[in-house]
């Protein structure tokens, strides 16, 4: 009887192929919130293609002025306002300086000046907004009016006192720029507490015992990162943007320190008889200040994407 019940089972039932066994499966690709936003940030070719501007003008600014044979203070007045050649690519100065080399070294003090300043902005705003959101009541109340009683004076009051005080040095450049610039990433991280705090994961984080810093650093602070760090960008171009105009009109930082802006400030009187001398700090301020505009939006359009 069973040997029939197996024969019949045999006729009804025949055994898959091997090769058709997985054919309904469907591979899903694993990827981390790093390189999800990536592969969506790498999509946006103007943020792509600001990004490797700003690696070569970054390994530029470090390499040139200690490989090229002329200093960045070198004067050769027998040399002086020469056109573009294959000894100086952009030519030299009223003082026989090679601007190439100069605008390099720029690179390294402007930007440094706002790669530092735009990271201790953000160290004062998150710490600030996220404390003034998180507590709430009257404790938010007084951090927001003293925000309100700084932002009521105009920054560049600010800057020339500080700059007039603490003397025409980097050092007092970045106090003067980060003195206001944090005010934005408060009052954003702020917006983005208050609202994060409500919600189901920081409730259940407050119920197991977690402590209020651990809270708002490892829990609040990381889920409202992308606004965060597309903040972060934008914060960038606006310091370039202040030192370069401050030392365009004379109140930045000192002579012998060649800024982009100082730069710019040395050949305005110049503008008319060597006008292709202007051209190289301006663009230099423009392309960069461009793309890191256009990084920005390329990272916030990848962070907006994946938590849509």
């Amino acid at each position: 009887m069973s040997e029939i019940n197996m024969n019949i089972t045999d006729d009804l039932f025949e055994a898959l192929p091997e090769e058709e066994k997985n054919s309904e499966f469907i591979a899903v690709a694993i990827k981390t919130f790093a390189k999800d936003a990536w592969d969506r940030f790498r999509r946006n070719k103007l943020a792509l293609y600001g990004l490797i501007y700003l690696v070569v003008i970054i390994i530029l600014a470090i390499v040139v002025p200690m490989v090229s044979p002329y200093r960045f203070d070198a004067q050769d007045l027998a040399n002086r306002n020469a056109l573009p050649s294959l000894a100086h690519p952009f030519g030299t100065d009223k003082l026989g300086q090679d601007i190439f080399v100069r605008i390099m070294y720029g690179a390294r003090v402007s930007l440094s000046i706002a790669f530092s300043t735009a990271a201790i902005n953000l160290v004062i705003g998150v710490l600030y907004g996220g404390i003034s959101g998180y507590v709430g009541g009257k404790v938010d109340m007084v951090m927001m009016r003293i925000i309100d009683i700084i932002y009521a004076v105009p920054s560049l009051i600010y800057v020339v006192l500080i700059l007039l005080v603490f003397g025409d040095s980097i050092g007092s450049m970045m106090l003067a720029i980060c003195l206001t610039s944090w005010i934005g990433m408060a009052r954003q991280v702020r917006t983005q507490i208050m609202s994060l705090k409500e919600m189901e994961f920081s409730l259940a984080a407050k119920v197991i015992g977690c402590k209020d810093s651990r809270v708002l650093l490892r829990h609040l602070v990381i889920n409202a990162l992308g606004p965060i760090i597309v903040s972060l960008t934008m914060m960038v171009p606006g310091a370039i943007f202040t030192e370069a105009s401050l030392s365009f009109i004379g109140i930045g930082l000192n002579p012998s320190i060649p800024s982009w802006g100082k730069l710019a400030n040395d050949c305005r009187a110049l503008v008319f008889t060597q006008p292709i001398q202007i051209i190289w700090p301006v663009a230099a301020i423009s392309l960069t200040i461009l793309a890191l505009n256009f990084v920005g939006d390329g990272i916030g359009e990848a962070f907006q994407a994946r938590t849509r």
